[in-house]
């Protein structure tokens, strides 16, 4: 029986869960797929929005939902920050949740107000070296992408910045754009805008390769050998979910990312199609997880 259900997958509404509000790169990222799949799949894919708690409402309603493959997540790179950062979540994400597709991987993007003097890294190393705890480093919130990134970087060269957290991107971009903070590992879809009007100078993407969003604009591990931060996104499943499901999806998505429309879509996001099998993106989530839980214990990161 289990295998027929699978065969004739879906036969009605499918909830894509984002743990965050509508607008932003994770609702844009499930919004593309939900399309997609809807399409594809000739039944509705729709978004559901649960934020709040770093994404954990949102992965919580995921795991004790019925491994049907009628209720997926929009999984990313908090997910594994998480799963260090809080010490008693109901769940555990690599034993509950089920990977079945990595989408995107790009680069945060360090940038800087124009009036700060740095002009490159080396620059802002030496900077910060010169005038410790002067440099204040704007974050989306305590544990986000945008913040662990930064403590990285502070740990592989051994500078200090402060870290004023902000209850978004929104309002710590805002004050980036003021002065009132002056770095900020960023994600590029919410700055490519700034960088391209000089609102704000870019100083190295963090990934290992160049964004080709940004082709001028140096790789961090060129000044800091070893450095690799990466914004991702995905789709998960509750662990139960039965493998002949997670192979239709891991399908379709595949399919999705070798379609140009997408592909020149997921490129204006500065970010390359990830894909692969269901276990390529399980081992991804695995390392990230082990990854970040090095950085959070090291730099004693507690949430917000």
């Amino acid at each position: 029986m289990r295998t027929a259900r699978a065969q004739t997958y879906p036969t009605r509404l499918v909830r894509l869960i984002v743990g965050y509000p509508p607008g932003g790169a994770s609702d844009i990222m499930a919004r593309l797929m939900g399309q997609w799949l809807s399409e594809r799949f000739a039944q509705p894919f729709i978004i559901e929005n649960r934020s709040g708690a770093a994404g954990n409402i949102a992965t919580e309603a995921v795991v004790n939902a019925s491994p049907d493959g009628y209720t997926l997540l929009l999984v990313n790179q908090v997910n594994t920050v998480n799963a260090t950062l809080y010490d008693k979540l109901s769940f555990n994400f690599i034993r509950d949740i089920a990977p079945i597709s990595g989408i995107i991987r790009g680069p945060f993007v360090v940038v800087v107000n124009p009036s700060f003097p740095a002009k490159t890294i080396p620059e802002l190393i030496a900077y910060a070296r010169a005038n410790p705890d002067k440099i204040n480093m704007a974050s989306s919130g305590n544990g986000t992408g945008v913040h662990v990134s930064g403590e990285l970087f502070k740990m592989m060269t051994g500078i200090n910045m402060v870290h004023v957290p902000y209850r978004g991107g929104a309002p710590a971009m805002t004050d980036l754009l003021g002065g009132q903070v002056q770095v900020m590992f960023a994600t590029l879809p919410s700055t490519i805008g700034y960088i391209k009007s000089r609102n704000l100078r870019a100083l190295a993407v963090t990934t290992v390769i160049r964004s080709e969003a940004l082709p001028d604009t140096p790789c961090l591990s060129d000044y800091v050998p070893g450095y690799e931060a990466s914004d991702w996104y995905g789709i998960g499943a509750p662990k139960a979910t039965a493998t002949e499901i997670i192979a239709k999806l891991n399908k379709e998505v595949g399919t999705a990312l070798a379609d140009p429309k997408i592909k020149a879509r997921l490129a204006e996001l500065g970010g390359k199609a990830l894909g692969g099998s269901a276990a390529d993106f399980g081992t991804l989530i695995v390392d990230e997880t082990e990854k970040w839980g090095k950085v959070i214990n090291l730099a004693g990161i507690k949430p917000g």
